[in-house]
Formats: structure tokens, C-alpha cells, sequence
């Protein structure tokens, strides 16, 4: 086990210089001048030529992705254009947040979706699971920016009970968190339903119900516990798509986390904040692949990695 970490860890190196290459060379397509944006639109030809050369911006794309790698190879991700602060100090101080409300939302996704798919699959085409399906479906065809917006017109204006948005207290995290979960409790119900309903045909659940136990043993030791595997798959991606997804989410409610910092540089056109942050994402979401593989093994002991 410990040499398929290393291995898996290992294996992050190429795949994080390709994210770099695709970025850094996308980045680079994108229309508008960085310069121009931060020196402002009365800035002279003078500024504007400065700006490009203290950015580097003056030398080849080659040459500057080449510099950009030199740096990151010392875990230096340069210094942001528009605060002159270095990128990591600039990550650092949002990542908590985004964590918090990606943590957050996972669990409340867990707590709501993995019971409605249990009970959809155990009274399979009634009118319990017709209703499961209906908001699943209904879940995952809602835009995050529209549930967000209603949640702050019926909470936060009519109401009055929850803040529109930014951040300080507990009452500030339930609404981005909530409608980070609705979408992917409909990706968690419906996994569960789909799996609960293939194990719970099975041979063995069958011969558990003739020794007489419980039909609430027989689903949740016997069935449940066959049927993780695919559940945890999709908590897996859901969770790291959560950290990496919430930029819609983070800007409708002011949230100070590194998607509202993503869409505040790209509007900036600020290259160093904008790479080191998606970096910081593609890091998280093969971290977060890596763990979803040791609890298979945890949950079912016949998983062994060479």
C-alpha cells in the first residue's frame, strides 16, 4: 500500500506540469493586455511598456513558460500583479474558506442523499421513490447561480433570518453550502439508488432475509455495506469538483474563497494568481482521487494494490 502511494504521488509531478502547459498557454490566448488592464485606460504607452516588462510579459511565450517552471520547481508561484503579493500567501488565505464550504456541503449531500437513495431502493417504483427521482432530477437540472439567487431573495430579503453573504459566522456558510449540496445530493441519491437496488438482488441479501434477520440489518449491514463502492466514487468526484466548482457559488454570495479569487484575477487578467490557483486545484482533486482509492480497500478488504 505505501508503495502505491508513493507511486500515485509520484505520478501528480507529470500531470501537473501538463495542467501547467495547457494553462499557461490558454491563458496566454485569451484576448486583452494584462498590462493595459493594470495600468488603466489613461496610462501612456511608457506605463503600459513597464508594466509588460516587470510582468515579463515582453519575452517569448517559451521563454516565460520555461521561467515559470523554474520557479514552480521551487514551489514559487510568483507574485500576483495586481497586490505585489506572492501567490501562495494569496491562496493561502482562501483555501481555508473554500475547504469549509466544500466540507461542508459534502457532508450535508451525504446526510440527505445516500438515505432518499436508500429508501428509493428499497420501495422501488412507488411513490417514495418516484418522489426521490423527481427531486433528484430537479436537483441536478437546477443552476448553482439561480438556486443561489432564490435562496437569497426567500432567506436573506423576505425572511430575514440568514446574511446574503460574505463570511464571519456559522449563519454565513449555510446558504452557499446549501446550494452547493442540492446539486450533488441528486448525483448521491441516484448513485445509491442504482447500487442499493443491484445488491439488494442479489443471492446473498436473499439468504440473509431467510436466516430471518431484520430487514433493517439486511439493508444496512448486508446491502449497504456491498454497495459503497460506486457511492463513494461519486462522493469522491462530487467533493472534488466541490473544490474546484465553486466559483458561481462563492460569487453570488461574496464568499471570500479561491473560486471568487479565480474570477476576480481573470477579470484582472492577473497570469500568476489565476495559474497558481487552478494548480492548487488540480493538486486537491488527485489528492482527493488517492483517498476515494485507499477506503476501497478499507471498505472491502478483497481490494489489495500491487
Amino acid at each position: 500500500m505505501l508503495q502505491y502511494v508513493i507511486k500515485r504521488l509520484l505520478s501528480t509531478i507529470p500531470v501537473l506540469i501538463g495542467i501547467s502547459l495547457l494553462l499557461f498557454f490558454m491563458l496566454r490566448m485569451l484576448p486583452g493586455d494584462p498590462a493595459q488592464v493594470l495600468a488603466g485606460q489613461m496610462a501612456s504607452q511608457e506605463d503600459i511598456e513597464l508594466i509588460r516588462h516587470q510582468l515579463g510579459l515582453d519575452r517569448s511565450i517559451h521563454v516565460q513558460y520555461a521561467f515559470f517552471l523554474s520557479r514552480l520547481a521551487r514551489f514559487d508561484l510568483g507574485r500576483s500583479a495586481r497586490t505585489q503579493n506572492p501567490v501562495t500567501e494569496e491562496i493561502w488565505a482562501r483555501l481555508p474558506n473554500t475547504m469549509l464550504l466544500a466540507v461542508v456541503a459534502i457532508t450535508l449531500a451525504c446526510l440527505f442523499g445516500i438515505p432518499a437513495g436508500i429508501i428509493s431502493a428499497v420501495r422501488p417504483y412507488t411513490w417514495i421513490d418516484y418522489v426521490v427521482t423527481s427531486t433528484a432530477l430537479f436537483g441536478i437540472s437546477m443552476p448553482v447561480f439561480w438556486l443561489g439567487l432564490m435562496l437569497v431573495v426567500v432567506f436573506s430579503i423576505i425572511l430575514q433570518w440568514l446574511p446574503a453573504g460574505g463570511t464571519g459566522t456559522w449563519r454565513h456558510v449555510i446558504l452557499p453550502s446549501f446550494t452547493l449540496a442540492a446539486f450533488v445530493v441528486a448525483f448521491i441519491a441516484r448513485m445509491t439508488r442504482s447500487s442499493m437496488i443491484e445488491v439488494l438482488s442479489q443471492d446473498y441479501t436473499t439468504t440473509a432475509r431467510s436466516k430471518g434477520l431484520k430487514e433493517q440489518v439486511v439493508v444496512i449491514k448486508h446491502a449497504l455495506k456491498n454497495a459503497l463502492i460506486p457511492i463513494i466514487t461519486v462522493i469522491g468526484l462530487q467533493f472534488g469538483m466541490l473544490l474546484g466548482g465553486a466559483l458561481l457559488t462563492e460569487t453570488v454570495f461574496a464568499w471570500p474563497g479561491l473560486g471568487r479569487l479565480i474570477v476576480d484575477s481573470i477579470l484582472a487578467r492577473d497570469y500568476p494568481v489565476i495559474q497558481g490557483a487552478i494548480l492548487v486545484f488540480g493538486l486537491l482533486y488527485i489528492l482527493v482521487n488517492l483517498m476515494v482509492d485507499l477506503l476501497y480497500a478499507y471498505v472491502d478488504p478483497r481490494i489489495r494494490y500491487d
